[in-house]
């Protein structure tokens, strides 16, 4: 026969284990709400496809770079292929909004702006879409963080913010 002292310690064991199985996923179902609507992180669009060897005869990829839509609102569209983006440098005013529109013509990249929430894995074939205001002055860096091959640890390019 079971005492009630040993029911009341296998009740504080299931508590034990009850608790941390319900208070983890609450967790971290609350991190992801923080950082999508607080912070402001988002994932980026998939807005399209594109047959690789066709970006160099297709809008808006045949012309890569910055486009002013309204003042204060600019594309950028920019294509990444081995050891390069299209363009690599790119020059907007302070508090722009821009929308970078990417594609890869080879091989999976990396697109990470430091600084900013921008950080976007670039497909060959997959048209992607994310949009961020720069309010601060400065060159924020541009890398490729997937390994893309023997160069990739040149792969860079710079926004400049005035």
């Amino acid at each position: 026969m079971i005492k009630n002292d040993e029911k009341f310690i296998g009740y504080i064991f299931e508590v034990a284990w009850i608790l941390p199985s319900v208070a983890i996923p609450v967790a971290v179902i609350t991190a992801v709400v923080l950082t999508a609507f607080a912070v402001g992180i988002r994932v980026p669009d998939v807005v399209g496809r594109i047959e690789p060897k066709a970006i160099a005869v297709t809008a808006p990829f045949d012309q890569p770079g910055l486009r002013e839509l309204a003042p204060g609102k600019y594309e950028a569209a920019i294509v990444a292929q081995v050891f390069l983006f299209t363009p690599n440098e790119i020059e907007i005013p302070a508090g722009s909004e821009v929308t970078f529109v990417l594609t890869s013509r080879d091989v999976i990249h990396g697109f990470k702006i430091v600084g900013t929430a921008v950080n976007m894995m670039v497909v060959p074939g997959q048209i992607s879409k994310l949009t961020v205001r720069f309010d601060q002055p400065g060159e924020y860096l541009i890398v490729c963080h997937e390994y893309c091959g023997s160069g990739h640890h040149v792969m860079s390019g710079k926004v400049i913010v005035q």
